[in-house]
């Protein structure tokens, strides 16, 4: 897979990616308003620049509404996987830990700089626990189900939860540490199979049913309810 960034003047940026997977040209917004683009090797630049084109209208909207359901950064306390978060007002932008109790001040609620402040708080905090459970719960299942994974990276990636290379290197998303268990457990095993079957054939699928009780279908609409993005 290749993949080039070209600037538009009415979207801005666009990530174009030539993917084996691919069937037809897809065009994706994400909450940071960023476009991407996958198509297939057969389809030429051109004719995927003119389907960007085309498409003005509708990624501007779909951008405009990213822009619209910004969530509003409020006081809140919650649980992550090995943490209890408290995110409080104070006169600065600053975290305190004690053990597993982290408190993080904000100076406004609604600036910029403190929303990016915290998003890069809970990076942190997420790339922590993904470290500690993700590395030998993948090796667990690959051991139960024997699945051969050589290495094993942690990563903040905007695009995908996670990814297996032809050498059977996986990556994971950090981000998954916002899911519920059952969901981690099922990318995980997603990319295990990967480490066997190496698209989305029908064989992969009945292999990941296999291993989820025919429930891959299901529980991979679940995961695209969730976003990888932080906040």
């Amino acid at each position: 897979m290749t993949a080039k960034v070209v600037q538009f003047a009415q979207i801005g940026p666009v990530t174009f990616e030539r993917n084996r997977r691919s069937k037809n040209i897809k065009i994706s917004v994400k909450p940071d308003r960023s476009v991407h683009v996958s198509f297939p090797f057969y389809v030429s630049s051109s004719e995927v620049s003119q389907f960007v084109m085309k498409s003005i209208g509708w990624i501007t909207e779909q951008q405009h509404k990213f822009e619209t359901k910004k969530s509003k950064i409020e006081p809140s306390q919650f649980q992550t996987k090995l943490h209890s978060i408290s995110i409080i007002e104070g006169t600065e932008n600053k975290t305190k830990v004690n053990f597993n109790d982290i408190e993080i001040k904000l100076a406004n609620f609604n600036s910029d700089s403190s929303r990016s402040y915290l998003e890069n708080v809970m990076v942190g905090i997420y790339r922590f626990e993904a470290k500690k459970i993700l590395p030998p719960r993948i090796n667990d299942l690959a051991l139960k189900y024997g699945f051969q994974v050589n290495k094993i990276t942690i990563r903040n990636n905007k695009r995908n939860w996670g990814s297996c290379s032809s050498k059977n290197n996986i990556s994971l998303n950090l981000q998954m540490m916002k899911l519920p268990d059952e969901l981690i457990e099922y990318i995980l095993l997603h990319e295990l199979v990967h480490t066997k079957i190496k698209n989305h054939g029908p064989h992969f699928w009945a292999k990941l049913d296999e291993l989820t009780n025919l429930r891959a279908r299901e529980l991979s609409k679940q995961v695209r309810k969730f976003s990888t993005y932080t906040l």
